[in-house]
């Protein structure tokens, strides 16, 4: 019998999809979700995309440029991943995630289809190339004026990369997933710069020189037009200011937009933030001749208005307790630069729960010097990095005495705060909680809970 429930039938749906191929397991192929997109009637087809990728900065990224879109009065459709709480979030419609009853719907429309590519494929459709088709059939079906997309992983054979994106954004190249792209920045951008199609204008972040070479190579190959960070677009000028931080940011038409305020911390999010508005500028047409700047007002409504989830994000006071969702080193690299330049902190402890396949160890070396103490756990998935695992890592990186391990999540918080709150001087104590995705999520469900 068929519950009534949305939870319920949430849950039934994404135990569903956890019966498929994991996203982190992939068979270099577009074959299947070309099929499902066929026999779907290519909804991929029905709006205009921007098509994003990167190692870092993804997700801010994409939500920066759902928001500048929605000011100019379009009607958007986004989707990205991993998620943060519930995986509804991963498909957006109007800056919002789908509801659960819109969610199971738009599976439950497609899931004959789906069954029928299984059976004339020899591998079966994979949770993240079911979770995609469903993106692209609810944004047809809504309508959306355009989709905003986050490569899962990679670029040339992510399942994302049915669409024909006239822009194509890549952020900052780094080292990971390794096991799968290559190990040096270059050979990732040649998966990467897949993204880039026939004639589309290419949205480029500042890059390590190999990988920089292979993007300019691969523009060239499909006649694109490539607008540069530091040299097309890129951020001018940016000072610290309460609750994020005030730019000026120079767009690919030349013009410079000042007074825009995001309420993100980090060079890194001024980055993603000039990149977003390079990238809206060219979807409009902006930067080719006789073409005006875009409004300033909607440019500044829209970005004070960004929020990103679990990236850098305080969710208490007294200790400050921040979530970020580094998970990778140079994703930690740039999360310790922000919280030295962002908050006072006197003494923070850190929570870290990794993954099993990312260097769990660089992560640490590169948070080692904000951190107090640390405090080791792990999240609740089988890809969990042994707590044994990481804790050894730890006591390497920190020293024996720096260091704590706690099995459960909700008691390595706990621990931490004890730790902050023992230097007596609240206002310059604090928690960070990093190192996945996933942690990021169950911690930030956790410290919800205790908020109610």
């Amino acid at each position: 019998m068929t519950s009534n429930d949305p939870a319920a039938q949430l849950r039934a749906v994404e135990a569903e999809l956890a019966s498929r191929w994991p996203e982190t397991q992939l068979e270099p192929s577009l074959d299947r979700i070309s099929a499902l997109m066929d026999i779907l009637g290519q909804p991929q087809r029905a709006y205009p995309s921007i098509h994003i990728t990167g190692t870092n900065g993804k997700t801010s990224t994409a939500r920066m440029v759902e928001q500048l879109l929605r000011h100019f009065e379009l009607r958007t459709g986004r989707y990205t991943s991993p998620h943060v709480e519930s995986v509804t979030e991963r498909i957006s419609l109007d800056g919002e995630p789908v509801s659960p009853e819109l969610f199971v719907h738009t599976y439950r429309d497609i899931e004959p289809y789906i069954g029928m590519v299984d059976a004339a494929q020899p591998i079966r459709l994979s949770f993240f190339e079911i979770l995609t088709g469903m993106a692209y059939a609810a944004f047809a079906e809504a309508p959306v004026d355009v989709a905003v997309v986050e490569v899962g992983m990679g670029g040339s054979w992510d399942a994302t990369n049915v669409i024909d994106a006239p822009v194509a954004v890549i952020a900052p190249i780094s080292l990971d997933h390794t096991d799968k792209l290559g190990d040096t920045p270059g050979k990732i951008a040649t998966e990467k710069s897949g993204i880039i199609k026939k004639g589309a204008l290419a949205v480029v972040a500042q890059q390590p020189l190999d990988a920089a070479e292979v993007i300019l190579r691969r523009a060239v190959e499909e006649d694109a037009v490539v607008a540069r960070e530091g040299m097309e677009f890129g951020v001018v000028h940016r000072d610290v200011a309460v609750g994020g931080q005030l730019l000026t940011l120079r767009g690919i038409s030349g013009h410079e937009y000042t007074e825009v305020f995001i309420p993100l911390h980090g060079a890194h999010q001024a980055q993603n933030a000039a990149l977003a508005l390079a990238a809206v500028e060219g979807f409009f047409g902006v930067g080719a001749a006789h073409q005006q700047p875009l409004d300033i007002d909607k440019v500044r409504a829209a970005f004070s208005g960004v929020s990103s989830p679990g990236r850098l994000e305080v969710v208490r006071r007294s200790p400050t307790i921040v979530l970020d969702a580094a998970h990778n080193p140079a994703g930690a690299r740039v999360t310790a630069d922000a919280i030295g330049e962002s908050f006072g902190f006197t003494r923070l402890i850190g929570v870290i729960g990794t993954s099993g396949d990312k260097d769990s160890s660089g992560l640490l070396e590169a948070l080692e010097p904000v951190l107090a103490e640390v405090v080791i756990t792990q999240n609740s998935t089988q890809r969990a990095t042994s707590i044994d695992r990481l804790a050894e890592q730890a006591v390497e990186i920190f020293g024996p005495d720096r260091v704590l391990v706690e099995t459960r999540l909700d008691d390595a918080i706990e621990a931490a705060v004890t730790l902050a709150e023992e230097e007596g001087d609240l206002g310059g104590s604090g928690v960070l909680v990093t190192g996945s995705v996933i942690t990021v999520g169950e911690a930030r469900i956790l410290l919800s809970r205790n908020r109610r």
